[in-house]
């Protein structure tokens, strides 16, 4: 057990906030068992059993009943004793029952407190422990289902793996450092270099994997651009297959942007619909347009619509023009059962095309498939662990170390140096290498009693 931090009781509400049938208040700490008892009027609870009792004040008087487990560590989930209080989910009572929590010795826990101490505990290593997060976040059943799989321990095993392999090439390499005329015949008679190809070959594949389940926790920002009228709300509305944006004939009904979050074949996808652009005096509609433009700046691709009864006017090319050169864009002609063009997709002047219908939803699936190909989605989530940002950084300084040392490899001292800052670099996924002030950052975003 690693108790590096200075221990205390800390305490919190573990469900979500409002009324409900139950309410759990959550305590952990060392030494847990007087605390149980002066909750349950002095009962001695039976490790990992439910007890029914009156959870009590300090006066004696019953505060709420219900069933109060205890689990001593180090078998817990934060490897400290940690005891529940199931008991009626009203806010009133849960406050009381936290107040009661304190008196006896016991501090508010800080965000994500709980899952820290399982961390510090050696209970999960630090993937895990972001999965747990992962998962009450999820915004869809493959996003669930690859975040149970982290926690589970699939990623880290993938790193770990990586990593005993690292260690295994960097045994061999740094073993012909200390016979500096040999060491080059040795390297190539123990194929250090076919061991560091394959060795990069396997990493290749958790990137590729780890990309996609970036994907499945993340999602995509699509922001819809164009001219007034075009058909941005309807769009948006056909994609989401609600009525979310209001549409009418009327040029700039949309004065802001309106977001909403859908789900294709189990992506996340955060569609912003946008106030048309154009020239204009009216104030409220500038404002709408500057964040259209703001809107831009922060998606991952954009769907340029264009009426297919009057293609690329000189007002398009000027929107397209102002574009960020780095944002991936879709053509979408909008209307075709209007202007009587084929639906589907195509490619002009190097961008994709679709032609559709959002009145009648004609190639709309054509454009939700376009767009997963676009961010390379594969469609299967099988196998697919949830990742973070700070592990794709992780693999790509690693497979940028793995690059250079196959490009060094008869410089025996940086063909060893390369091997082992890869090695750190994984090695800050599951937290081996990881600093004091990351781990505040990661842990502050969790909700409190998790």
């Amino acid at each position: 057990m690693n108790l590096a931090y200075t221990p205390s009781t800390i305490c919190a509400v573990a469900t979500a906030p409002g009324r409900g049938g139950v309410g759990v208040v959550r305590i952990s700490g060392r030494a847990l068992l007087p605390l149980a008892q002066a909750l349950s009027g002095g009962k001695t609870p039976k490790p990992r059993y439910a007890t029914y009792t009156d959870f009590v004040a300090a006066d004696g008087t019953p505060i709420d009943n219900g069933l109060l487990l205890y689990f001593p560590g180090p078998n817990s989930f934060t490897g400290e004793d940690v005891i529940e209080l199931q008991g009626h989910g009203g806010p009133v009572v849960l406050k009381m029952l936290l107040s009661r929590c304190v008196e006896l010795g016991a501090r508010l826990a800080e965000p994500g407190e709980f899952t820290k101490r399982a961390f510090l505990n050696d209970k999960l290593d630090l993937a895990q422990a972001e999965s747990v997060a992962d998962l009450i976040d999820a915004a869809s059943e493959s996003a669930a289902r690859s975040a149970l799989k982290s926690l589970k321990g699939a990623f880290s095993g993938e790193i770990h793996t990586l990593v005993d392999e690292l260690i295994t090439l960097r045994m061999l390499v740094e073993a012909t450092l200390d016979f500096p005329e040999e060491d080059i015949d040795f390297l190539e008679k123990a194929d250090a270099v076919g061991k560091l190809q394959r060795l990069r070959g396997q990493l290749g594949k958790v990137q590729a994997t780890a990309r996609q389940g970036a994907l499945l926790r993340e999602g995509m920002h699509v922001v819809l651009v164009g001219q007034p009228n075009v058909g941005k709300s309807s769009l948006m509305n056909a994609l989401a297959g609600d009525d979310i944006a209001i549409v009418t004939d009327i040029a700039g009904t949309t004065r802001d942007t309106v977001r909403e979050e859908i789900v294709i074949d189990g992506v996340p996808v955060h569609i912003i619909d946008t106030a048309g652009l154009r020239d204009t005096d009216d104030v409220v509609e500038k404002i709408g347009i500057a964040r259209t433009w703001q809107a831009v700046e922060r998606a991952d691709v954009a769907l340029v619509l264009v009426d297919s009864r009057d293609g690329i006017v000189p007002e398009v090319e000027a929107i397209l023009g102002k574009l960020p050169p780095r944002l991936p864009r879709v053509h979408v002609f909008n209307k075709v059962d209007l202007s009587g063009d084929k639906v589907g997709r195509s490619e002009e002047d190097g961008h994709p095309v679709v032609r559709l219908s959002a009145h009648t939803h004609a190639g709309v699936d054509d454009l939700r498939a376009l767009l997963l190909e676009m961010i390379g989605y594969q469609g299967d989530s099988e196998g697919v662990f949830l990742a973070r940002e700070r592990h794709l950084d992780a693999i790509a300084r690693a497979a940028g170390h793995l690059d250079l040392a196959a490009q060094d490899w008869q410089q025996v001292e940086i063909f060893a140096e390369e091997l082992r800052m890869a090695q750190n670099a994984l090695s800050e996924i599951t937290g081996k290498f990881t600093p004091d002030d990351l781990l505040g950052v990661i842990f502050s975003r969790f909700c409190i009693g998790k």
